[in-house]
């Protein structure tokens, strides 16, 4: 008998001391109190406990936390209830103010996010609470943190997950909407028209400067073309004429050679007046010192005529 008794006290004691061994897993932290007043927090590893005069009163997880919250109804600065829906990330700074600063942190969080929200959205107006979404989460963010940090909590992010306007006035938004996007593309087709009938006229100068452009460049190969052939023509003149006086110059060398007389040169003369008489003209002036000349040519003319019968 004294022996099963021993027994039982042996294995109660060891019962006693297994459960006075705890080990805080990663991410966690336990608040130890001892006769109901706060002891210690226990952080990651192995710890041990006075049995029955210690006890861990709370276990409190330092991961990032996310609290999704219904949507609250709020009032614009214009009068207009809108539902809005909140998330909340958070995290657990200080294991001891979490577990003795307030009686239901998420409760109070929730609550403390409402009034917030209120404060800040009844300061805007419709339109500005649906375009100013990074504006509100950074304004709840703040004050949030501000009121938790007694509470050991630290608030990194507020998001607003969802802003549900008054069924009548999504109804006029979208009409909003639906005439805003019609008129900006009646604008881009006007624009587009104006281009296109831009780039059209641009085209068309472009085409008549190009025409002029060439009709210059042909009207300026003709006279240079035409230049060039008076030029030719021209040569081809002077160079007759210089062939015509050499051909003279060479023939009254010839004939200075030949031994010819003034009365030679003279009778040459008379030949070229002759030629000259053979054109059109009517009336031919021959100088005073070939009259007599010809005279004499006449006389020798007439005299071998009667001369040759008599042969």
């Amino acid at each position: 008998m004294g022996t099963f008794i021993l027994i039982a006290i042996l294995i109660i004691v060891l019962f006693i001391l297994i459960t006075s061994i705890r080990i805080v897993p990663q991410a966690y932290a336990y608040v130890l109190e001892r006769l109901g007043g706060y002891r210690a927090t226990w952080s990651v590893g192995l710890h041990f406990k006075i049995p029955i005069i210690e006890r861990v009163a709370r276990k409190v997880s330092l991961k990032e936390q996310v609290v999704d919250f219904e949507p609250q109804a709020v009032i614009t600065k214009d009068n207009v209830t809108i539902q809005i829906d909140t998330v909340i990330f958070f995290q657990i700074t200080d294991p001891k103010q979490y577990a003795y600063g307030v009686e239901n942190p998420i409760s109070a969080i929730e609550n403390l996010t409402a009034t917030t929200l209120r404060n800040i959205i009844g300061d805007l107006e419709l339109d500005e609470t649906l375009t100013s979404r990074e504006t509100i989460n950074s304004k709840m963010r703040t004050s949030l943190d501000i009121a938790t940090d007694p509470w050991g909590i630290k608030v990194n992010r507020v998001e607003l997950k969802n802003i549900m306007p008054p069924k009548a006035i999504q109804d006029a938004m979208e009409k909003q909407m639906k005439a805003e996007r019609e008129r900006r593309e009646a604008i881009l087709r006007a624009e587009g028209e104006k281009k296109s009938t831009i780039l059209v006229a641009e085209g068309e100068k472009e085409s008549v400067i190009l025409e002029a452009e060439a009709a210059k460049e042909s009207a300026i190969l003709r006279a240079e073309a035409e230049k060039q052939k008076r030029i030719k023509e021209a040569e081809g003149q002077a160079e007759a004429i210089l062939s015509v006086q050499k051909a003279t110059a060479q023939g009254i060398e010839f004939i200075k050679a030949a031994g010819a007389d003034d009365a030679v040169l003279t009778i040459k003369s008379l030949e070229a007046f002759a030629k000259a008489a053979d054109g059109k003209a009517t009336k031919i002036i021959i100088p005073s010192e070939l009259q007599g000349i010809a005279g004499l040519t006449k006389t020798i003319s007439e005299v071998a005529r009667y001369e040759k019968p008599e042969e």
